[in-house]
Order: C-alpha cells, then sequence, then structure tokens
C-alpha cells in the first residue's frame, strides 16, 4: 500500500523541522569550525586574522598535543580490545540457559546508563590514594600503597579500565543479540562431526558475530576518542603531567580554559579527520572479512 501526498509542499514542510535543527545544530557549527580553523581570533572574539595553515603547523610542532595524540591512540587501542573481548567472553557465559540469568543480564547493562562524569566520580572514590577501597585492598594484599591518580602509567591505566567497564554493557547487549543469530543447526553439525567447543567457535560463532563485532569496533573508536571527556575531567582532568589528556581533553582545554579558538577549531578538525580516516581503514580492511548470512 503507497501513500500519496496530493500537495506537494507537503512533505517538505513535515521536513522543515528537521532541517531546521540539523542547519542549525550540525551544518552550520561544522562549517563556522571548519572555517574559524583558518584564523587567528582574538580571546573574546572580537577580532580574526585569516593565518592559513598557522594553527596546524603549532599544532604538530607542539610537544604536549603530539603527547595527547599519541596517549589517544594507545588510548584508543586499549579499551577497543579490551573491552571487545571482555563484552564478547562475558556475553557467551549470558548466552546459558541457567537459573537467574535475566537479572545477571540487567545488572551487567546498568553501568552503561551511568553518565561518564558518575563513572568517573565511581572510579575516583575507588582509587582515592587517601581512603580507596582498592588502594586499602591493594595495601593489605601487598603492603604498598599505591598512587593510583598520581602515578602516570598507573593514571592511565585506571582511566582506560574505567572507561572499558563504563562501555562493556552497550557492547554486550550487541553480542549477545548476535548470539541469538548464530545458526544452531550449523554448531550442531560440528559437534556431531566432533569438532569441540573452541574450534565451534573459531570457525562456526565467531565468523557469525563479525557484521556485529564490526560494528562495535566502529562503535567502540568513535566513543574512547569523543565520549571519554565527562570520564576523564572527573577522574583525573588529564594528569598526572597530561598522561590521560586525551584529543577531545586537550581540545576542550585549549577552547574553554585557554581560550584559542582558532587553535581548537585546527584541533576539532584534526580529531574528527581522524577518526574518519580509522573508519575508512576499518571499512577497507576489516570490513572485507565480514561474513554475513
Amino acid at each position: 500500500m503507497q501513500s500519496y501526498f496530493h500537495n506537494k509542499r507537503l512533505p517538505y514542510l513535515l521536513l522543515l523541522p528537521t532541517f531546521i535543527i540539523l542547519i542549525v545544530f550540525l551544518f552550520y557549527p561544522a562549517i563556522e569550525t571548519f572555517r574559524l580553523s583558518f584564523y587567528k581570533v582574538h580571546p573574546f572574539g572580537l577580532k580574526k586574522i585569516f593565518a592559513g595553515l598557522h594553527n596546524f603547523i603549532n599544532l604538530f610542532s607542539d610537544e604536549v598535543y603530539i603527547k595527547s595524540f599519541i596517549t589517544s591512540v594507545v588510548f584508543s587501542i586499549a579499551v577497543v580490545l579490551a573491552g571487545l573481548s571482555i563484552s564478547l567472553l562475558i556475553a557467551l557465559m549470558l548466552n546459558q540457559d541457567i537459573k537467574g540469568i535475566k537479572i545477571y543480564r540487567t545488572l551487567l547493562i546498568w553501568p552503561y546508563a551511568l553518565s561518564p562524569a558518575i563513572s568517573g566520580a565511581i572510579f575516583r572514590f575507588l582509587f582515592n590514594p587517601a581512603n580507596g577501597y582498592m588502594n586499602h585492598f591493594f595495601q593489605i594484599a601487598t603492603g604498598m600503597n599505591a598512587e593510583w591518580l598520581t602515578n602516570s602509567t598507573l593514571a592511565i591505566l585506571v582511566v582506560t579500565v574505567a572507561a572499558t567497564w563504563k562501555n562493556l554493557g552497550y557492547n554486550i547487549i550487541f553480542y549477545l543479540t548476535g548470539l541469538r543469530n548464530v545458526q544452531k543447526e550449523a554448531i550442531e553439525s560440528a559437534a556431531i562431526d566432533g569438532a569441540g567447543s573452541v574450534k565451534r567457535f573459531i570457525y562456526i560463532t565467531f565468523p557469525m558475530l563479525s557484521p556485529t563485532t564490526f560494528f562495535l569496533l566502529i562503535m567502540n573508536i568513535i566513543y574512547s576518542y569523543f565520549q571519554s571527556f565527562g570520564l576523564i575531567d572527573v577522574l583525573t582532568e588529564g594528569g598526572p603531567a597530561n598522561s590521560t589528556n586525551i584529543l577531545i581533553y586537550q581540545l576542550y582545554r585549549d577552547f574553554f580554559v585557554n581560550a584559542k579558538t582558532g587553535y581548537a577549531a585546527a584541533e576539532s578538525l584534526i580529531l574528527f579527520t581522524l577518526v574518519v580516516f580509522l573508519t575508512l581503514i576499518q571499512f577497507k580492511t576489516t570490513g572485507r572479512k565480514v561474513y554475513y548470512q
């Protein structure tokens, strides 16, 4: 059954609110950011001077920004690999007919419902060097007092664990859905032929989960680069010694704290380009290995 609009202008009228929102909150800010990245801007926006590629050249000669760039790449790789591996393992365990399984599934999804700021506050409380629970138990077990949030190596480790934990529920939901769609006939046939549980997972289950894994790979990359700001801001504020200062947090510092509008606009453009580039690489490489039923 088809629907017909007798008034040719009616469809455009119905879409007008959506177009207005997209133009005001998406297209205009994106175009303005691109334009400002080529300008030196007065802190109060009173004066703009065209600078060409000056902001971009300065960024890649800035040691703080280069360190932030490297930290972001390492942080993203760690969050993606740890997040997908752990969530897949948990999803496999949850995909069993055991008593109370619905309760376990619900509890594991809850962390995703928390805001990044709340997640950061929870981990700041747990790893507080003075009175944090984790520090207390660590001291009992080893007799040492770990400086979780004031040591550069430990701080990035805590932030990675927090970011991974925050997104586990999201990954688990999709993996559980993917496991429901795995062909049971293929697994049963492999079992009859003598294939063990490990071989059945490697050659049957995991290939059938490849569309889900590919989707989660892209979403987790985006999450690690763009959605970890609130968590880092509450947990470490980019410290100590910029060890947890990823690109999105450095962008925030330059724009809101240092009032470097043109500089921050250039950082935003680089960050956007980087994520798009990584996504395209994933589509060109990993995307070819995705198995669709």
